[in-house]
């Protein structure tokens, strides 16, 4: 291992060892085949990428560019709201704006967001899911079914599969489960994240009798994933009193396969999601506390800017001085030599 002979005898598959692990003395090389004419047309990795990139296009949990599926399912009632808003209100909203001398402001950001706002606009968006959600497809499994598997000892109504929830109802049920656990926002975005992926890859649809215990696996998945300290299994059964610890394991496990076990969350595709539940909270007329910029706030972030601005000026400095090369060039002027 890691004399010159063995390297080369493992990285050449025409190589042919005897029994003593040396070269042949009388090797002569073979000629080269096509990939035809070895029998078995075997996949360029080029080709292999180009398929999946495809694929993750078509996925809004995996890829940045592909759109949010509530954020396009909640587009047609959002046209009905606006219209509505304009012939009752005159078009006019009650909503701040800035000018020279105040300028308004939200806590709001996509490394800090608020965490009563981001919980109503998930809420909003899982309202969307359900309301909007295809009738004809998506197959129900067992493991989320609330009648097979019901949440308290209470029994189920009969026709608990037939009627939407409201928006508040979702909201309290994620809420309270927030609250308990003590979750952050981040959390709650990427619980919509692996919602929509489990949604994309089972191909299936949340709907009145599935839609709490998907919920209830895909905040129980994100806050392992996101929080350091993450909440038990145990911790959960503690907050819904009628749970059992087997239940919520298979609910996991179940839950993880059906995921194919990609819990990875690129920070692209996170920010896809924040600011696209500020724009479905725009359109529902749900916007986040606005208040003055302080001067303490402006000073905090003129000096966060400067720090920033610190930490990149030295890869500046370094692309500016990179060399020009004949490929490159762009901004190299020619200055003739006068002769005297």
């Amino acid at each position: 291992m890691g004399s010159t002979t063995s390297c080369c005898v493992s990285s050449s598959p025409k190589l042919r060892r005897n029994a003593h692990s040396r070269l042949e003395s009388s090797y002569v090389p073979e000629p080269e085949l096509s990939r035809d004419d070895t029998g078995c047309n075997l996949q360029h990795i080029s080709d292999r990428e180009n398929v999946d990139e495809l694929n993750m296009e078509c996925n809004p949990s995996d890829h940045p560019r592909a759109s949010t599926i509530f954020l396009s399912k909640s587009q047609t009632d959002v046209r009905d709201k606006r219209k509505s808003l304009f012939i009752n209100n005159h078009g006019t909203t009650g909503r701040k704006h800035s000018s020279c001398s105040t300028i308004f402001l939200d806590d709001n950001t996509v490394s800090q967001p608020n965490l009563k706002y981001t919980i109503k606009c998930v809420a909003l968006a899982i309202y969307y899911h359900i309301k909007n959600r295809d009738t004809d497809g998506g197959m129900l499994l067992d493991i989320f079914d609330e009648k097979l598997h019901p949440l308290s000892k209470s029994d189920v109504p009969s026709d608990y599969d037939r009627h939407d929830p409201e928006q508040k109802q979702i909201y309290r049920f994620v809420r309270t489960l927030f609250s308990a656990a003590q979750l952050t926002a981040e959390c709650a975005i990427v619980t919509l994240v692996y919602l929509e992926r489990l949604l994309t890859y089972a191909e299936i649809d949340i709907c009145p009798g599935n839609w709490k215990r998907i919920v209830l696996g895909a905040i129980l998945l994100a806050s392992k994933v996101w929080d350091d300290q993450a909440v038990w299994n145990v911790d959960y059964c503690q907050i819904l009193k009628d749970i059992t610890v087997e239940d919520m394991n298979e609910l996991e496990r179940q839950f993880l396969e059906l995921l194919q076990f990609n819990i990875n969350v690129p920070s692209s595709v996170y920010a896809k999601y924040y600011f696209d539940l500020r724009s479905l909270s725009e359109s529902n007329n749900l916007s986040f506390p606005l208040e003055p910029l302080s001067r303490d706030k402006a000073q905090r972030l003129e000096a966060i800017s400067r720090l920033c601005d610190d930490k990149y000026k030295d890869v500046r400095r370094v692309a500016r001085k990179r060399s020009a090369s004949v490929d490159n060039l762009c901004g190299v002027r020619w200055v003739p030599a006068i002769l005297s």
